[in-house]
């Protein structure tokens, strides 16, 4: 959190309640001292003092990231659909064709 003598606000006190049971998670933190920090964090008024109650503390690691994005996937299902389709209508050419053949000779 940069500016640190900048007021706290809500949304900055619940993301350090978040990230401290995400500690408190990782074994890092136990119970009491959540709650202690918890209750200091509701109480905080400037960003400085949320700093201090992450101070020794590490960063969390990022979430992993995907392996493939999600808006990447209908794409995929589209490609997908197209050899199928295709497939079906060389399958389907394949079948006419034989029968024209098969006609022809019958005759």
């Amino acid at each position: 959190m940069d500016q640190p003598w900048i007021r706290a606000s809500d949304a900055d006190r619940d993301r350090v309640v978040a990230t401290l049971r995400r500690h408190v998670g990782d074994g890092r933190l136990s119970l009491d001292e959540f709650s202690e920090r918890a209750a200091s964090a509701y109480r905080a008024r400037t960003r400085d003092e949320l700093n201090e109650l992450m101070r020794d503390l590490p960063p969390l690691d990022p979430p992993a990231p995907r392996s493939m994005p999600l808006r990447r996937m209908p794409m995929l299902i589209w490609i997908f659909l197209a050899a199928l389709l295709g497939a079906a209508l060389l399958t389907a050419a394949d079948i006419t064709a034989m029968g024209q053949m098969m006609g022809a000779m019958c005759q």
